[in-house]
């Protein structure tokens, strides 16, 4: 059995340590519990490793977000992965700091990369890990909070938070959406 991770993010130092980038860091907290390099590939850079039998392909798209259904489309058919062996890790405004939660479908909710992924693929019925970035900031600023790094708060305990999301992705791949769903949902 293949799955496709993605972790949505934007190329470039600048957006690094952003909010908007922590599918990013959670790609490569999954990608080094794997002992999985990354390298460059069509679309972005792609981790291959194996985890309790299974492939598992973790893909950080070089679209920037707002093209990344093009790299999730591209991989998908080039590795003959169906819908429900993929999964797609992103940033929530909507849910508390480093709270994560897992769906098996779900509405773009504004969210630009996982817009695009519905726009290429035709559908919104394909599974995401969502990790809380809080709403904090005031009218009119949400792009500089999206695209703005941690507060040091955050930072405290980010590092703990990651390695949660990266668990539960792998959860994903070894128990089931159900399951995981149950298991890490709200945690």
């Amino acid at each position: 059995m293949k799955y496709l991770i993605i972790g949505l993010g934007n190329k470039g130092d600048e957006y690094a340590q952003t909010r908007h980038n922590i599918g990013f860091k959670i790609a490569e907290q999954m990608a080094s519990s794997l002992e999985a390099p990354f390298k460059s590939t069509n679309f972005g850079w792609m981790a291959e490793g194996k985890y309790k039998g299974r492939k598992v392909l973790i893909l950080k798209p070089d679209t920037y977000m707002n093209l990344s259904g093009k790299a999730v489309k591209y991989w998908m058919e080039k590795e003959k992965i169906p819908l429900s062996n993929v999964l797609v890790l992103t940033d929530d405004l909507a849910l508390p700091f480093g709270t994560l939660r897992m769906k098996a479908k779900g509405s773009d909710a504004g969210h630009n990369g996982l817009k695009s992924i519905a726009q290429e693929l035709g559908t919104q019925l394909y599974p995401r890990l969502r990790f809380g970035i809080s709403a904090d900031f005031a009218e009119g600023t949400q792009v500089d909070y999206v695209l703005g790094e941690w507060n040091d708060k955050e930072k405290e305990s980010l590092s703990e938070r990651i390695e949660m999301a990266a668990k539960a992705s792998l959860s994903f791949v070894f128990a089931g959406i159900a399951n995981t769903m149950s298991a890490f949902n709200g945690k």
